[in-house]
C-alpha cells in the first residue's frame, strides 16, 4: 500500500517542521485527534502512543497505533515505524521542502498490510490506505495548515 498525501502550507519550512515534530500538541490544534502521548524521548524523536478518529457522518471511528518517530530538521524530514497498532510496520514520511509560496509537505506512508493472510492487500488497499490513513492525513495536513496559516507561533 502506498498513501501520498500532499499540501503546500503558506507558512516558513521551519514552524511547518516544528509543528510536525511537535506532535504533543496535535490534540490541541488538530480536533481529530484524541491523544499523542511519548512512551519513551531521545533527542531524534522516540516512542509515541497515537490516537485519531476517522469520521463517517456523524460517527467517528476511532484508530490507535504506536510508532518510532525520527525528527531529521537537516534533512527537513519527520520518519515514523509502527510498531504496535493495526499498521505494525508501516512507514511513514514527512517531507517538508521551501518553496516561494512556502513549504511543500509530501506525506507518504508504505505498508505491506496487516497480517491476515489473503485478506491482507486488500484490506490494505482498498479500505485502510485510502479510507483510514488517507482520511487521517489530509485531516492533519489540513488542519495543521489552518494552524499554521492564521496565526505567527
Amino acid at each position: 500500500m502506498l498513501t501520498i498525501d500532499t499540501r503546500t502550507i503558506a507558512a516558513p519550512a521551519d514552524r511547518v517542521f516544528r509543528a510536525a515534530a511537535e506532535v504533543e500538541r496535535w490534540p490541541e490544534l488538530l480536533s481529530h485527534y484524541r491523544y499523542v502521548r511519548f512512551e519513551s524521548r531521545r533527542a531524534d524523536g522516540g516512542v509515541v502512543a497515537m490516537s485519531a478518529d476517522r469520521p463517517f457522518g456523524p460517527l467517528r471511528w476511532p484508530t490507535w497505533w504506536t510508532s518510532e518517530m525520527w525528527i531529521e530538521p537537516e534533512a527537513g524530514r519527520v520518519r515514523y515505524r509502527h510498531i504496535r497498532g493495526v499498521t505494525t510496520g508501516m512507514d511513514v514520511v514527512w517531507e517538508l521542502t521551501p518553496v516561494p509560496s512556502g513549504t511543500a509537505v509530501v506525506l507518504t506512508h508504505r505498508w505491506d498490510g496487516p497480517r491476515w493472510g489473503p485478506l491482507r492487500r486488500p484490506a490494505a488497499e482498498w479500505v485502510i490506505g485510502p479510507v483510514f490513513v488517507h482520511g487521517i492525513a489530509a485531516r492533519t495536513l489540513s488542519g495543521l495548515a489552518r494552524h499554521l496559516e492564521q496565526r505567527n507561533d
